[in-house]
């Protein structure tokens, strides 16, 4: 008797406490909101562009035909994931997008950091925005514009740079179909168009340090190498494990627009990518369901490599994406 008596407040007292959770939350959604209606678009967006279209990878699994639909075509399993692991072409695509992301991760991701913190040495605030706001342009550009003026800058007939070369007692370079040219080009061009971008963010990052502890530096001796590498860089850390993590899940997602941009019959052994090669397969040669598989199984590595590169982060002390 007396363990039902006293259940009964506990059962009250329990649905007490979540209704005025509730209570407290819709009270919280009403204070903020504006702040919600403002996060509509966003969420629409991804729930209409990312999360709704994840309905097709079925056909991953399918031998899609567009006549047939989802329903009518039929179950392969894991047919045309073999196929890609067993073609030739797989050891291509995957050797290509490695050394591409490899030297995207050595040179095109520090690049930011150092120019973040050699501006913000600077001591005249003009000068220190003016170069911000030039390095920061190229970010606006499309990869069309970006890639034709490089085309203008590196063609054999005419181009600014052979004419240079040959005005020297030099011979023209076909930068733009060698393929031994070709990641030079294409990590150059990445670091110009993303290094402004990249630039602001870690800048925002330093704004945050505590300024005393500049002045402790001082009083101590320390010269700016050793203020920025035991103050600036320490302070920022979180920041760059943070876009590091998210560098790495797109460690197979190069980007399609750029590489193909780039890309020709002369260099395509080098510039062929598993975004490009799902472009080919799947809108030039129809093979829906084989590109999709292809698409699945970037997405699935660079999922497992942002988990584990986010556990590794926390067991450094990092606080890590999530």
């Amino acid at each position: 008797m007396n363990i039902t008596e006293n259940s009964v407040p506990i059962q009250r007292t329990a649905k007490e406490i979540k209704v005025r959770a509730r209570k407290k939350k819709w009270a919280q959604i009403q204070t903020n909101k504006y702040l919600y209606v403002m996060l509509l678009p966003g969420v629409i967006y991804f729930l209409i562009f990312k999360y709704l279209p994840m309905g097709g990878l079925v056909i991953a699994f399918q031998d899609y035909q567009p006549w047939n639909g989802i329903l009518g075509s039929p179950f392969v399993g894991l047919k045309h994931f073999i196929r890609l692991f067993t073609e030739d072409t797989f050891v291509l695509l995957m050797k290509n997008t490695l050394v591409i992301f490899g030297l995207n991760i050595v040179l095109s991701f520090p690049f930011p950091i150092i120019i973040a913190l050699f501006l913000n040495e600077l001591r005249s605030a003009k000068l220190k925005k003016s170069i911000q706001t030039i390095i920061y342009l190229p970010h606006f550009m499309s990869w069309v514009i970006v890639v034709s003026i490089f085309y203008v800058l590196l063609t054999t007939e005419n181009g600014v740079v052979n004419n240079i070369i040959m005005a020297n007692g030099g011979q023209r370079i076909s930068f733009l179909t060698d393929p031994n040219w070709l990641r030079p080009i294409y990590i150059f061009q990445q670091i110009w168009k993303g290094a402004g971008w990249g630039t602001i963010v870690y800048l925002a990052a330093i704004t945050n340090v505590d300024e005393q502890l500049f002045e402790a530096a001082d009083m101590d001796g320390a010269n700016r190498f050793r203020k920025i590498w035991h103050i600036t860089l320490p302070a920022i850390r979180p920041t760059i494990i943070t876009l590091l993590i998210l560098k790495i899940g797109d460690v197979l997602e190069l980007g399609f627009e750029h590489m193909f941009l780039l890309m020709n019959s002369m260099n395509k052994e080098v510039a062929q990518i598993f975004d490009t090669f799902v472009y080919t397969a799947g809108i030039k040669n129809g093979q829906l369901s084989y590109s999709t598989a292809v698409g699945l199984f970037k997405g699935l590595i660079g999922l497992v490599l942002v988990v584990m590169a986010n556990k590794l982060a926390k067991k450094i002390g990092e606080d890590g994406v999530y």
